[in-house]
């Protein structure tokens, strides 16, 4: 087996910067105490104003007023790790997030699938980048040996277990990502590299430093089986960006919200699933304001789901600022694309039915855009229902009957024409004694003086007092 690491650096700082729409604005994730606030990591803009990681908060605004602070957050930390476990998911069934900053992934069996290595590993740095994650990525025959190489250097690839020995034995003690401060303690004696601590006797190794030191180092190097604790989807999707400031306008929630359907695009896409409902809380500082969109099918377009979620989010009215957006998304059947031609020959601009259908919904409402399913009635004006799901449609089939006009009057009208053809009848209805609206009609197909055919009624056995109900195309 080959494991692969994908280190992450500045996990908590581009979970901030992926938010906003300049990230290159100086900012700074601060921590601790709130008279003695240092910063935790700034981006490059920040580094190059002279801010750096440790630094007193109140000398920061000294070197720049200007530069904009978020709290640190280890809970949001955590939360976006296991957000990226899952897109790793979608690479790899065997994924694991059990050390900070580190997502590691079996990637042998997955070359099959995206190709060897080098393929596969530029895969995985383009999806990163589009995610807005900085990486490092290094390939090796166990979990741990790979996730020491990335701390070594970005792009390092080692295949055989002779090779990852006499590299293992080069590492410096403190960057073995040892258990604890075990590193340092070992450098203090005099030990540069795992080369020279594998070379003394492992009694004395155990009594002085513990069990969890020969462990690890046997998992290092491949001696000795290394369980990991593998990461499961969970079974729904949450996820909610902080504004920073108080939002007024709905033009402010675009970019948040794309950027949280983005998310829930790469989710969907590692179960294989669509969504065909979820809600849009917008958050204020007292109470929130729920956004529901629904959908006839599960769907997992990010463009598709963007352009629906803005229409139904731009016909809310914003009656308090808007601090927080949060996307909640608890169902999540399967997906099954829509079935398509080898050559298609729609217009490259042309929409599919289910995106015009969505698209028309989330502008005109849930209730204009609908099907026509047959009913059990026989009287042509009840003939018909309205469906607004699409299974029910499907699975109901009208009764065999005669042919009906295209054009059905709201109501019937006299028709007077003393050039009135038959061309075919009658057909009697008789239906309603249930309801008070007994109807006993003998309906023809007929042909007026101008060459039109329609579709008309009379009293049983009467030949005069024609009423139209519809026309023929």
């Amino acid at each position: 087996m080959l494991w692969a690491c994908i280190l992450l650096p500045q996990l908590a700082l581009d979970a901030v910067l992926r938010r906003l729409p300049d990230p290159e604005t100086p900012l700074a994730l601060v921590e601790g105490p709130a008279q003695l606030r240092s910063l935790h990591s700034v981006n490059e803009s920040a580094a190059a104003a002279g801010l750096r990681t440790g630094m007193r908060l109140a000398a920061a605004h000294a070197l720049m007023a200007g530069v904009r602070t978020v709290a640190h957050e280890p809970a949001a930390e955590a939360r976006w790790q296991r957000f990226l476990a899952a897109w790793a998911y979608r690479h790899s069934s065997l994924v694991s997030a059990q050390w900070p900053h580190a997502i590691v992934l079996e990637a042998q069996a997955s070359f099959r699938l995206f190709g060897p290595w080098p393929r596969f590993a530029q895969r995985l740095r383009e999806e990163l980048q589009t995610l807005g994650f900085r990486h490092r990525i290094a390939l090796a025959p166990t979990p741990r040996a790979a996730r020491v190489l990335a701390g070594l250097r970005d792009g390092l690839a080692v295949r055989r277990p002779e090779a990852l020995r006499t590299m293992l034995d080069g590492v410096p003690v403190r960057r073995a990502a040892l258990p604890g401060d075990t590193g340092e303690r070992l450098q203090r004696m005099g030990l540069e590299h795992l080369g020279q601590l594998r070379a003394l006797p492992r009694d004395s190794l155990r009594r002085r430093f513990g069990l969890d030191l020969l462990d690890h180092l046997d998992r290092l190097y491949g001696e000795a089986d290394d369980p990991l604790q593998c990461y499961a989807p969970p079974d729904h999707f949450d996820s909610r960006i902080e504004m920073g400031y108080e939002v007024e306008t709905h033009t402010a929630l675009l970019f948040p919200l794309r950027r949280l359907l983005g998310d829930l695009c790469t989710y969907l896409s590692i179960r294989d699933g669509g969504v065909q409902r979820f809600v849009l809380r917008l958050e204020h500082e007292e109470g929130h304001t729920d956004v529901e969109v629904g959908l006839l099918a599960a769907e997992r377009e990010p463009g598709m789901l963007f352009e629906l979620s803005r229409n139904r989010l731009e016909r809310v009215a914003l009656e308090k600022p808007v601090v927080a957006l949060r996307l909640l998304a608890r169902e999540l059947p399967p997906f099954v694309p829509a079935a398509r031609d080898l050559f298609d020959p729609r217009p490259q601009q042309a929409l599919d039915w289910p995106q015009l259908r969505e698209r028309l919904r989330a502008r005109l409402g849930d209730e204009s855009v609908y099907r026509l399913a047959p009913a059990d009635d026989p009287r042509p004006e009840r003939a018909w229902r309205r469906v607004l799901g699409e299974d029910e449609a499907r699975q109901t089939q009208a009764p065999p009957r005669p042919p009906r006009p295209a054009w059905l009057l709201p109501q019937p009208i006299p028709l007077r024409d003393g050039r009135l053809r038959v061309l075919s009848g009658p057909e009697r209805l008789e239906s309603g004694w249930w309801d008070g609206e007994d109807a006993r009609r003998d309906y023809y197909v007929v042909e007026t003086a101008r060459g039109q055919r329609g579709w008309a009624y009379v009293a049983p056995g009467a030949r005069e007092g024609w009423m139209l109900h519809g026309w023929f195309a």
